[in-house]
This record gives C-alpha cells, structure tokens and sequence, in this order.
C-alpha cells in the first residue's frame, strides 16, 4: 500500500486538475507515479517542466531514456525501472540487449556509451566525478550542453526514483526487478 497514495483528476488539487486532465488527454491514461506527484501542483509542474525542457535538448535520440534505465537500476527503483524498461520498448523502440546494455550501465551503441557511463559516474559520485571521466564525455563527441543535459537528465531521473521509493507507488507498468546483491545494496549486472 502506497504511503503516498496517487491521486485521481477528481481528487487532486484543482491546480493539479487541469495538468492530470490535459495528460490524459495527450497519453490516454496517467501513470501512478505522474498521480503520485500530483498531490503537489509546484511537484507536478516542475517535473513536466523540466521533462518537457529536456526533450528539446541536444542529445541524440533516446539518450535521455537510456539514462533513466540506467539510474533506476542504480537507485534500485522497481516502479522506475519497470516504467522506463515499457517506454524504451514501446516508444523508443530499444531491444532487450540494449535495455540490458542501459541496466548495467553502458550501452551497445558507442556514442550513447559514454553518455550512459558518464550518467552513471555522476550518480555513483554525486556529481564529484573526475576531469577524466568529463573528458571522455567530450571525446566521445558531446559538448558542454550535452554534458549539462546529461546531469539533468540524472537529477530528474533520481528525482522521479526518489519520491516513488518514498511513496511507495504501486506499479502500474509490466514489473522489472532491479537487480541488487542481497544485503549488500549493491548492484549485480543485468544477464
């Protein structure tokens, strides 16, 4: 049972309303994780903002969606995971090699390599990463705004993994497990 319990259009603030109806009508239905947040008007509109920012940037296609896999398996969010693993499927069109390659923290395409790795780097060393593993960003051929996308991509990512972790969102989404050592915390790669 979620400690934060999603909210319907009905339900939600009425500044909440109108984004919830509009996002029904733009997807078709609304995920519990997008319900959850709308408990908070400022939440949900920060979080549309800054998605919606982010999907105008400069990075090469689906760069942002192989982050988010990357960091729900590194935060070890299930509902993340499970709806960042159905969206790279249905919208971004990535194999299951691929998905693993973004599980694990890399990538079977090499430009989209480094920016996942760097993601990673940055999450692992809460942005104390060192000016190596900057310059491997910008030797695979990204440049500053790419590497600030890519931090924001990261934070938006922890963000969402964040608050359905704290809420404990029910999955709505054909579930995905991350994958951790029991007991340790830590991650073991995706097969």
């Amino acid at each position: 049972m979620a400690c934060i319990p999603p909210v319907s259009s009905e339900e939600a603030p009425a500044a909440s309303q109108r984004l919830l109806e509009r996002l029904e009508h733009q997807l078709g239905r609304v995920s519990n994780s997008l319900r959850t947040m709308a408990n908070s008007p400022a939440a949900l509109e920060g979080y549309l903002g800054l998605s919606n920012c982010l999907d105008k940037g400069s990075l090469p296609p689906h760069t942002g969606r192989r982050i988010a896999l990357a960091i729900a398996e590194f935060n070890g969010c299930d509902y993340s995971l499970s709806s960042n693993v159905y969206m790279a499927r249905k919208f971004a069109r990535l194999g299951d090699c691929e998905i693993t390659a973004n599980r694990n923290g890399s990538s079977n395409d090499p430009k989209a390599e480094a920016a996942v790795r760097f993601a990673v780097a940055v999450a692992r060393e809460r942005g104390h990463i060192s000016r190596q593993q900057f310059d491997a960003l910008i030797a695979a051929g990204y440049d500053h705004a790419q590497a600030v996308e890519i931090v924001h991509h990261v934070a938006l990512a922890s963000l969402v993994d964040y608050l359905n972790q704290v809420a404990g969102t029910d999955i709505d989404f054909p579930v995905v497990r991350t994958r951790k050592t029991p007991g340790s915390g830590e991650h073991v790669p995706v097969a």
